[in-house]
């Protein structure tokens, strides 16, 4: 019995275990064949074994059950390599939670994979499917079968966690080109969900520290608005007309620090830099959770920007025009200090500019919080949506060209034009706020930030790419400046700000 169970399976499972080394040299960067360390070996064979036991017990049909290993690794190296050309980041463990993300929210995520590469796998996945189980005969056909496929699997699952405890000789510089090119996709995969396990104790950045309201000194309201892919795009492209951002050219004139700000994300991953502001923490301090803090870092115990300000007194708000569980932030902004969390709910369709809630509306919003009776200071945390892509998906006229550029651009840069449409509503939001402050009766400190340039692959190739900083500036409507550019790093621009907001 145990032969023909043998002679049935192990051919399948070698077989299969060999093209899985094959399918993950298509991904990029290509992991190294030679060289590759003795434990990432043993744990791409062991996670290998493990998935292809679970695959023959729901399937018993091993060459069957092979394929679907194959299948499932195939549509990671698709999704990472998607991934890769727009994000310049292949895929990491913690993606795994965007599978599920791109269900609710298809809008944000399938547009850069492509429609081709979701239906051509399902029609082939399920002809296959047809195949095996016309062609294939089920293992527990065989005679006195029960108890040999029983103890085949316990013995592949024995085998396959012995062999992937050898994960934990592996150390990842999470880097994650370097770690997949050094481990290979199984391996890195399981190292990163390892780590994921492990919490590093926080302190405050010594870079962004946060002071406290001088004695006897008014506390000023707060506006601090991360702009969805927000950068000065004229710098890159100079056919793009100046009076794009007309408004913000006004405002860095007079703050008291402006410039170039490096951010932790290209192209997505927004909360990245949402919580390098609010937080204050470096990347090297997050080890695997830079990938995406709000999985496990957001807790009562990470250092909060906003916990400090309602230490001193102050009213908190964030505002997001999305849905309020897209990265669960209904859950992370009441534990990060928010008092309320104003999310999609709070707008109407006429507040829509395109498919998202516009940038002019949000600015409607945040006057009427400004607009309060409560005497206490309030600090408004605005995370813009208007902007978001995917660009490509959006029609552009005549009318939206001459609005925006000065001279014609090829036809592979429409995005570009759509981008700019939407600067132009940024702008007016900026501006819309800051002329409020400067008649508002109280102090009052306003800071701008881009989280990261925006995905547009197509100008991208035909006029080159932006470095991937983004703009910042602080302002206050009654302490005037005319600073020269620096640039800073946006786990230090909360504390900067408030330096400036407080004289200190």
């Amino acid at each position: 019995m145990a032969e023909v169970f043998l002679s049935l399976v192990l051919p399948a499972f070698l077989g299969g275990l060999l093209l899985s080394f094959c399918v993950e040299q298509l991904l990029h960067p290509r992991p190294a064949v030679i060289g590759r360390p003795w434990a990432a070996l043993a744990v791409h064979v062991g996670i290998w074994t493990l998935a292809f036991a679970a695959e023959l017990l729901l399937m018993r049909r091993p060459y069957f059950a092979a394929g679907n290993v194959l299948a499932l690794e195939l549509v990671i190296v698709v999704v990472s390599n998607a991934k890769r050309s727009v994000l310049r980041e292949p895929f990491v463990y913690p993606d795994f939670e965007y599978f599920l993300d791109a269900i609710k929210h298809p809008r944000l995520y399938l547009p850069f994979i492509g429609l081709w590469a979701v239906v051509l796998p399902a029609a082939a996945y399920a002809l296959i499917c047809v195949a095996a189980f016309r062609y294939e005969a089920s293992l527990l056909t065989l005679p006195g079968s029960a108890t040999g496929f029983a103890l085949l699997l316990a013995a592949m699952t024995v085998a396959g966690l012995a062999l992937c405890a050898a994960g934990k000789a592996l150390r990842p510089a999470f880097d994650a080109d370097r770690d997949l090119r050094q481990f290979g996709l199984l391996a890195n995969l399981y190292a990163y969900a390892r780590a994921e396990r492990r919490i590093p104790a926080l302190v405050e950045h010594s870079g962004s520290a946060w002071p406290d309201v001088q004695p006897g000194g008014e506390a000023p309201d707060l506006i601090s608005i991360q702009s969805e892919s927000f950068f000065d795009a004229r710098e890159t492209y100079p056919s793009l007309r100046e009076e794009l951002l007309a408004g913000f050219d006004r405002l860095r004139g007079e703050a008291l620090m402006h410039g170039s700000l490096s951010v932790p994300a290209w192209g997505a991953n927004t909360v990245r830099s949402e919580f390098a502001f609010l937080c204050g923490q470096t990347q090297e301090a997050l080890g695997v959770h830079r990938y995406n803090p709000y999985r496990r870092m957001a807790t009562a115990t990470v250092p909060s920007f906003v916990r400090h300000l309602k230490r001193q007194g102050y009213r908190t708000v964030c505002v997001h025009p999305y849905h309020a569980t897209f990265y669960r932030r209904n859950c992370v902004m009441p534990i990060l200090g928010f008092d309320e969390f104003v999310d999609l709910g709070a707008f109407g369709d006429e507040d829509r500019q395109g498919p998202y809630v516009g940038d002019r509306a949000l600015a409607e919003k945040v006057v009427a919080m400004l607009r309060r009776t409560d005497t206490r200071p309030l600090y408004v945390h605005v995370i813009t949506m208007e902007n978001h892509g995917p660009l490509h998906w959006e029609t552009v006229g005549q009318e939206d060209m001459a609005a925006v550029v000065r001279e014609a651009l090829p036809d592979s840069c429409r995005d570009l034009i759509a981008y700019a449409r939407h600067l132009r509503n940024a702008d007016a939001m900026f501006t819309r706020i800051a002329d409020f402050l400067r008649g508002h009766h109280r102090a009052a400190g306003l800071c701008i930030y881009g989280d990261h340039v925006p995905i547009m692959a197509d100008v991208y190739r035909s006029l080159g790419e932006p470095e991937g900083t983004t703009p910042y500036l602080v302002w206050h409507n009654r302490s005037a400046g005319e600073a020269s550019a620096s640039s800073a790093a946006l786990e230090d621009l909360a504390g900067l700000w408030l330096r400036h907001c407080y004289g200190r």
